[in-house]
């Protein structure tokens, strides 16, 4: 009875290992086309360069072993023949194989065709099982120039249940060919070499750590669809920010993956107007985890009729029922709010109050009456109050004069007002004044007190 239990666990055990250890296969596209110009040097040069300095990296990583396929390396293409033949595994898996890929990396260079779906189909025998988390890296260049289409190739490999992820990256290639990469596998297009570099450091922490993280900003409609904001990623309860990113869809109009650390537990903090927050958040590994925000948002226009005088005018925008100013928004702009109610005070003379709505996707305009200006003069320096008439004997404070001139101009909201004044040096209230005016937009009055 002990002897069948000890060789159960050993079996299991065994199969345990095999699906902890990840394998990860390079394959380095080598054809002529790769000796172009890219970004200051070679694309060659850039991808031996790069993926020698992200191999060395994972040197002492555990569970993990690499090798690397080469393709046309072997044999010159020429206007009359190619060889589409020209794909070799040139370092089989193995643990401690860094070394001897920089060797043969160092030593290689672009010549011929481009067999893309020849050397994914070899490439399913380079794996020694289908155990172990199994993953391609393909750097190219150029789209399949010999006879085999590769989503063809690919297909086929995983209705023989060849359990390979697949990740292609690309040099400096025309985006239009991106859909014919689809098939394959994940692409991502480097258009530059630090690109390259971040990319593909990227994909290797994914298939190292096999666990990735996507934010969906959801509509009203709970579509995955509102970007363009930063977020901030800090461990629970700490003020440690581990991660910041502006929040992107990627060319399938997607959220864009993420590869966060999965032993820790997160605060999500989403910089909307206003902020939105998540606390305590759990990444669960070897995984694809979705992180859901309700962040349906519209838009706030501050505009205006035509005035000479208000280029420079501002309004407070509030949460409704708050006094905590959320933004301070100039005229003629436009910015993204969350959906909801908010109070808005506009700094006209006299302030102009509003409660508006942002509703999903839509634009809400807010169309400041355009404002009438108030030219005084007087023989000496004034001291005075500005009032607004607002019927029945009640007036409301707008501005005071400016202390002891004797003229100026007010940019005023069209309506009824009261101005009080005396002249400064006069010590006796026997000498208060008054006058009535009214403003009209864009129209411009005369007093002389």
């Amino acid at each position: 009875m002990r002897k069948a239990l000890f060789i159960f666990f050993v079996c299991l055990s065994g199969i345990l290992y095999s699906q902890k250890t990840t394998r990860i296969l390079f394959i380095l596209d080598a054809s002529n086309s790769m000796n172009l110009d890219w970004d200051k040097q070679t694309r060659m040069a850039a991808a031996k360069e790069i993926l020698s300095q992200a191999i060395e990296k994972l040197r002492g990583v555990e569970d993990l072993e690499i090798a690397l396929r080469v393709y046309g390396h072997q044999s010159m293409i020429n206007n009359e023949i190619q060889d589409c033949n020209d794909t070799k595994l040139e370092v089989p898996f193995g643990k401690d194989r860094i070394d001897a890929i920089k060797l043969k990396v160092k030593g290689l260079t672009g010549k011929g065709a481009t067999p893309i779906a020849r050397s994914l189909e070899a490439a399913a025998g380079d794996f020694p099982d289908t155990l172990a988390r199994n993953f391609i890296i393909l750097i190219t260049d150029g789209l399949e120039s010999c006879d085999n289409d590769p989503c063809v190739v690919a297909k086929k490999l995983r209705e023989k249940g060849v359990k390979v992820t697949p990740f292609v990256i690309g040099l400096g290639m025309d985006l239009s060919y991106l859909e014919k990469f689809n098939c394959i596998g994940t692409f991502i297009d480097a258009e530059s070499k630090d690109s390259f570099k971040t990319v593909l450091t990227n994909i290797i922490q994914k298939t190292l750590i096999n666990t990735s993280v996507q934010i969906n900003l959801n509509t009203t409609l709970k579509t995955p669809t509102e970007t363009n904001v930063s977020i901030f990623l800090y461990e629970a309860g700490t003020k440690k920010l581990k991660y910041s990113f502006m929040h992107t869809l990627n060319r399938y109009g997607n959220p864009d993956t993420l590869i966060l650390d999965p032993t820790l537990k997160y605060d999500l903090v989403v910089n909307t107007l206003p902020k939105l927050e998540k606390k305590n958040l759990s990444i669960k590994q070897f995984m694809h985890n979705t992180i859901e925000v309700d962040a349906g948002q519209g838009f706030l226009k501050f505009s205006s009729a035509i005035s000479n005088e208000i280029s420079n005018l501002n309004m407070r925008v509030m949460l409704k029922g708050q006094t905590t100013t959320l933004n301070e928004q100039t005229l003629n702009s436009t910015q993204k709010y969350l959906v909801g109610s908010y109070d808005v005070e506009i700094f006209t003379l006299p302030r102009t109050y509003k409660t508006i709505e942002i509703t999903q996707s839509k634009t809400t305009t807010i169309n400041v009456i355009a404002s009438g200006t108030l030219n005084y003069t007087a023989e000496k320096g004034l001291i005075g109050q500005i009032f607004t008439d607002k019927g029945d004997q009640t007036f409301e404070w707008v501005c005071d004069l400016k202390e002891g001139f004797n003229k100026d101009l007010w940019n005023l909201q069209p309506g009824s007002y009261k101005v009080i004044y005396r002249e400064k040096d006069q010590k006796s209230i026997a000498y208060t004044k008054e006058k009535n005016f009214k403003i009209e937009s864009n129209k411009s009055i005369s007093l002389n007190l």
